[in-house]
């Protein structure tokens, strides 16, 4: 199948869109911040694994117990799978979860002193991080140039002409790598998080009052849509 390239011209102008959605999205959203709650760089890595299929605010709670009785990466560790998954059944997927996170986090304890890796390529090799989990520690953590596209982030550039119809994860990272200013990528991609929950719902976008709702491909097609019914 022949690879589809990008004009220079369809590139600029996708470019100047998306700094236009970064800025509306700003003023929508002034505090851009990861909705799971964390202290240290290891909680976020286990958070964000038992994430996956799973609401962050159900996470938030799940982890309450479980940081409460393995306050470290060595008690973590310590601990064996099948104690780890006790506690965070609630967030599905426990035996997978919890079997990720002990290796993760031996891992952290064996190798890197009980710390989190500093470079992508080493978060990458952890047991159960991909790279949506990378880019939020590299972003959140660490202050690095970072995108994560979770369902939110591709939902939402696909519905606003960012990306043409891309649905794979690291195809839409790679997409918005060429249009997004690389210090303004972690925080959008938590702005469109909150945007997705408030107004562009996977089921129903609500255009009316969408912000975005006057230079939104979806949102224009189905105005012209509405206008000739």
């Amino acid at each position: 199948m022949q690879k589809k390239t990008i004009s220079a011209e369809d590139l600029a102008a996708r470019k100047a869109l998306a700094l236009e959605v970064i800025e509306r999205l700003k003023k929508e959203y002034p505090d851009a911040a990861c909705s799971l709650d964390y202290d240290h760089a290891w909680q976020l890595l286990v958070s964000v694994r038992l994430a996956a299929q799973c609401t962050d605010a159900r996470v938030n709670v799940v982890v309450e117990d479980l940081f409460a009785k393995y306050p470290n990466v060595a008690a973590l560790a310590a601990a064996e799978p099948e104690e780890i998954e006790a506690i965070v059944k609630p967030c599905g997927l426990g035996h997978s979860k919890a079997r990720d996170i002990s290796a993760c986090m031996r891992v952290l304890r064996d190798k890197y002193d009980c710390q989190v890796p500093t470079t992508f390529e080493e978060l990458l090799e952890l047991p159960g991080v991909g790279r949506k989990s990378a880019n939020l520690i590299m972003g959140d953590v660490f202050g690095k140039p970072a995108i994560v596209t979770d369902t939110h982030c591709i939902r939402l550039s696909n519905r606003i002409g960012l990306v043409d119809n891309i649905k794979e994860p690291q195809k839409v990272e790679m997409a918005l790598w060429k249009i997004i200013p690389p210090e303004e990528g972690s925080d959008l991609c938590h702005r469109f998080v909150l945007h997705g929950r408030a107004v562009c719902a996977a089921r129903k976008p609500e255009c009316s009052r969408c912000c975005l709702a006057d230079i939104c491909h979806t949102a224009k097609e189905q105005a012209t849509e509405n206008a000739a019914e």
